[in-house]
């Protein structure tokens, strides 16, 4: 964090408070801010003014610098970050997940894990790099019985967590508000202060990165008569001094900075991580609720997108190639289809070089995102003799946008299924992932999509109905009577008994063709094709005995054609290709 010349030195971690809806994330942010500034103040009516929520869901809390974080003098400023309501923690979340350093997880000690805790712990896992578990409400356990229930969702949590990039993170119990909301102020917290310990030793020094554009996740806007209006939030990249011109790309406009405030301090310089507040030019700040404002013109508002991406495993259900998702992307949150693809299978182990798309390359469409549990496509199911379902190294999807997005390049993506009921006991975030390339086109799909080398493939099968001469036979049933046969002439087909055959054109009204065989039928094909004929030819001659009995024959032994080719999504000629 910028401190003013000769001023403490002040660490700033943001900490994440998520968990389950009434479990007491408010309550904990309250009891540690007003705590915390106490103890390191010693000044109760000041530091409560200063420590209380500065707004919507951000406080404070101010100790000694602790010897792991360097020596000398300074303090350790925890900025607690309460995630309020479910639909918000998604977009506050996953809009500032690049800033939140160190997540606290609160459970009701009564209830356990819940389905939002779930979820919480699914962001945390793709967001965040330290956990702290609190279990909370600890006075409502009988007091004869308290420590042996804590002890039992302590070993209850960490089974949880096992599997879990948090196996073996520290987990405090606590009552942040003993007798609940209507208990007098008087009461004092349980096991806060050891809950601050307990923080302080998971703090480390975030990589923070003053280069790079600036950008900011605002979270509350207001206007100050004679001043102008400040936006307060959470600085994701980058830097921004006083003078600096940004723009607030929702609103189109850019705005010069006046003046600047990080928990009442004027400052002239802030960078990624703080927390800051910044007086620009009046406008009026009903306009920006929410949202992100940036150096101008580094922001980027797009109609559908390119992104990597990874099934979150706790999501039942297949990912659909075609379905509807709740798509968070920078700090908005709008539907959008997507489409899965994968590498050809060739490829299907191939190391890719991260955040980055390679046009070059030829990808595979997929009905659905291939996990375990999926059903592999024709042309994996080929590649797949062993039985085991070979699964692509990386998968790609493209997303498009209901309504177009403004965001910065290479940030966070989650899919979720915000619709499902929130009682409903399961996962309601289905995958995440990287933007590698937005298109900002409003006519992409002409303009951009053609670019994209996603294929299907297609398989068609016939039969030979009998043979011309050596060289060439007459096949049926892999066109319907209308199809005009003229744009698959020259295409290869492959026979049962092994021939490669090439399809000459039309034969008759009926759908037939006929196909050349150049290296000649093999003499087996021929008796086989031959015999199957004369029992047609004799059957027809009214002995129905015998109609049946070559019909048996006949379909023990047919001759099948299978045409095979490849077609690729977005060709807007929808060319049939063979390799």
């Amino acid at each position: 964090m910028a401190a003013e010349p000769g001023a403490p030195r002040v660490l700033n971690v943001n900490v994440g408070v998520l968990g389950h809806i009434d479990s007491g994330k408010t309550a904990l942010a309250r009891a540690l801010s007003t705590t915390g500034s106490t103890a390191a103040f010693d000044r109760a009516p000041q530091s409560r003014a200063r420590g209380i929520t500065l707004d919507l869901g951000f406080s404070c809390l101010r100790t000694a610098l602790p010897p792991q974080l360097g020596p000398g003098p300074g303090e350790l400023q925890f900025t607690l970050v309460d995630c309020p309501g479910h639909a918000s923690l998604i977009r506050t979340i996953i809009g500032g997940a690049q800033i939140i350093d160190l997540m606290m997880l609160v459970i009701d000690v009564t209830k356990g894990m819940q389905t939002q805790s779930a979820e919480c712990l699914v962001i945390g896992q793709i967001a965040c790099q330290k956990m702290v578990v609190v279990l909370n409400k600890i006075d409502l356990l009988p007091e004869g019985k308290r420590q042996s229930a804590i002890e039992k969702m302590t070993k209850k949590m960490q089974k949880t967590l096992e599997n879990t990039k948090f196996c073996g993170c520290p987990i405090v119990a606590v009552a942040a508000k003993p007798g609940g909301p209507e208990a007098s102020e008087s009461e004092n917290p349980l096991g806060v202060s050891e809950l601050i310990e307990v923080l302080k030793s998971q703090a480390y020094l975030p990589s923070r990165d003053p280069s790079g554009h600036f950008l900011m996740a605002v979270d509350h806007c207001f206007s100050i008569k004679g001043q102008g209006t400040v936006m307060t939030g959470t600085i994701l990249s980058g830097s921004v001094s006083l003078g600096d011109n940004v723009e607030i790309p929702a609103l189109k406009v850019t705005k010069k900075v006046k003046s600047m405030q990080m928990f009442h301090t004027p400052v002239t310089y802030a960078m990624q991580g703080d927390r800051v507040g910044i007086c620009v030019t009046q406008f009026d700040p009903k306009l920006l609720e929410r949202g992100l404002i940036c150096t101008p013109e580094s922001l980027h508002t797009i109609h559908a997108a390119i992104i990597s991406l990874k099934k979150i495993q706790y999501f039942r259900g297949a990912l659909q190639t075609k379905a509807k998702f709740h798509i968070t992307v920078g700090h908005e949150t709008v539907m959008g289809r997507v489409m899965f693809f994968s590498p050809a299978p060739a490829d299907f182990n191939e190391e890719i070089k991260e955040n980055a798309f390679d046009f070059e390359k030829d990808y595979l469409y997929q009905e659905e995102y291939l996990s375990k549990d999926s059903n592999p496509s024709e042309e994996n199911k080929e590649n797949d003799q062993a039985g085991e379902v070979q699964l692509p190294r990386h998968q790609w999807a493209l997303l498009e946008f209901e309504k177009p997005v403004t965001c910065p390049k290479l940030c966070l993506v989650i899919g979720s299924k915000l619709d499902t009921d929130i009682h409903a006991n399961t996962c309601r975030l289905a995958f995440h992932g990287v933007l590698l390339q937005g298109m900002e086109d409003k006519n992409y799909t002409e303009t951009f999509l053609p670019k994209l080398k996603v294929y299907k493939l297609k398989h068609k099968e016939g039969q030979v109905e009998r043979v011309m001469d050596d060289y060439s036979v007459i096949g049926r049933s892999l066109f319907k009577k209308e199809t005009n046969i003229q744009i698959f002439v020259g295409l290869k087909v492959k026979l049962s008994t092994g021939e490669d055959g090439i399809i000459e054109g039309g034969f008759g009204q009926s759908g037939k063709f006929k196909i050349r065989i150049p290296d000649g039928l093999k003499p087996d094909t021929k008796m086989l094709l031959t015999v199957a004929s004369k029992k047609k030819s004799k059957a027809g001659k009214g002995d129905t005995t015998k109609e049946d009995e070559s019909s048996k024959n006949d379909s023990a032994q047919p001759v099948t054609i299978s045409l095979l080719f490849k077609r690729y999504v977005f060709d807007m000629q929808k060319k049939m290709i063979q390799s």
